[in-house]
């Protein structure tokens, strides 16, 4: 079993750079196989759920090639088969393949796919977007089959602004005979990455970014060159982590503008910071401002900063809240926080805590990915040793965590017990 060790309380400072975006990344490469020849796609973190992408890549019968942090795809020889439960519940992304393969083949079969365990996550809105377009959804047990004779261009409303379901709607109408128009898009920066990227292979997607996507179906798409966004969560958790034990901690390639739900709340707390360009620059404060947040779509606080964010208002001077509404089961990492000395009460979607309260290392657990992050950022704070396991979550969406923790001077350990 790997678990991460972490003797803390140490000072961070130095340059942390940021990769490209997980959630980025996870939908450009199932995008990638509606081209009829080799795409590039640069910045791609070198995750564990880019691994179990390819692998479902090479399934199908895609050559791929992997160099640093560039992947070349080359989908020419693809075979439309089913995608086993073994391949598709390794991570939640794996459903992009559904709105790719239907698009490029008019049929996709696949099994439910995985991902943490952070509340219900239907692909009801992904269903009822392919069936808009005209295809057939059928389900055996965990198996999906979603085919159609054609598809023809539709108005969608989503009743919820998914990204999963944006970016699935996106894909399947890509190839689609006429003009689709997607309602209430969600509005995420990733979304835009992967309507670029489609608009680089000969795609006519416009509006992405707002709440209106409208996509002109095209008959062929080719090749092209890709550069994937920088995470702007990986870039929140370093931020976080300056805060708390930072000396002059430099988060650089990053995009500011992707930040600023997270940048607002910071200087609420009075968190001594400065930002140029492409970076920010992070120290610890002493003393630190109680606020509230609320987790929303994007541009409101990112859920997946919630869990990390967490961490920083049990060092404020007073009462803080966290409102969750995105996911139900968002405060598994709580009851680990309040063993190492937090205290945090949760009562429905809403967790409270009183701060501010010395934490001690402890042996925990990442029960989801970001709440794996958050009992990194707890261990770094943290006097004596923390150990995390369940660790896999956090490698699945923090590249080199372990090495770019190291290289700002903490004292960070990946170990085989």
């Amino acid at each position: 079993m790997k678990v991460l060790e972490i003797k803390g309380n140490k000072e961070l400072s130095g340059t942390i750079r940021i990769s490209g975006a997980k959630n980025s990344a996870v939908a450009l490469i199932p995008a990638a196989i509606l081209s009829d020849e080799q795409v590039t796609i640069y910045n791609v973190p070198n995750i564990t759920d880019i691994d179990a992408l390819s692998e479902i890549l090479e399934y199908l019968g895609s050559a791929v090639t992997r160099e640093q942090e560039t992947i070349k795809i080359d989908p020419s020889h693809i075979k439309n088969r089913t995608i086993s439960e073994e391949h598709s519940t390794k991570l939640r992304a794996s459903y992009y393949f559904l709105g790719a393969l239907l698009s490029k083949y008019k049929k996709a079969e696949m099994y439910f796919p995985g991902g943490c365990s952070i509340g219900a996550r239907p692909i009801n809105l992904h269903l009822k977007g392919f069936e808009a377009l005209g295809a057939k959804v059928t389900a055996n047990k965990n198996c999906y089959r979603i085919e159609a004779q054609e598809l023809k261009g539709a108005r969608i409303y989503l009743d919820i602004a998914s990204v999963g379901a944006t970016i699935n709607i996106m894909l399947a109408a890509t190839k689609a005979q006429g003009k689709t128009v997607i309602d209430n898009a969600a509005k995420e920066p990733e979304i835009v990455n992967v309507a670029t990227f489609l608009n680089n292979m000969g795609a006519k997607i416009s509006g992405a970014g707002t709440s209106t996507i409208t996509i002109i179906g095209v008959e062929k798409l080719h090749g092209c060159f890709h550069e994937v966004i920088p995470d702007r969560i990986e870039a929140g958790t370093y931020i976080l982590a300056g805060a708390l034990c930072g000396n002059r901690l430099r988060i650089e390639n990053i995009i500011p503008k992707h930040l600023e739900a997270l940048t607002s709340k910071l200087k609420d707390m009075h968190v001594p910071f400065e930002i140029g360009t492409d970076y920010i620059v992070v120290s610890k404060q002493k003393t630190y401002q109680p606020t509230k947040i609320k987790t929303l779509i994007y541009p409101g606080f990112p859920t997946d900063l919630q869990q990390p964010f967490t961490v920083l208002m049990t060092q404020a001077n007073g009462k803080s809240t966290v409102e969750e509404t995105i996911w139900e089961n968002r405060f598994m990492h709580v009851p680990y926080l309040n063993k190492m000395g937090s205290k945090i009460k949760v009562k429905d979607e809403i967790a409270t805590i009183y701060g501010p309260t010395p934490l001690t290392g402890k042996k925990v657990k990442a029960t989801d990915l970001r709440a794996g992050a958050a009992m990194v950022l707890a261990g770094l704070l943290a006097k004596g040793t923390t150990t995390i396991e369940n660790v896999d979550h956090i490698l699945r969406g923090y590249e080199n965590i372990v090495n770019k923790l190291q290289n700002v001077g903490a004292n960070i350990e990946l170990k085989e017990i």
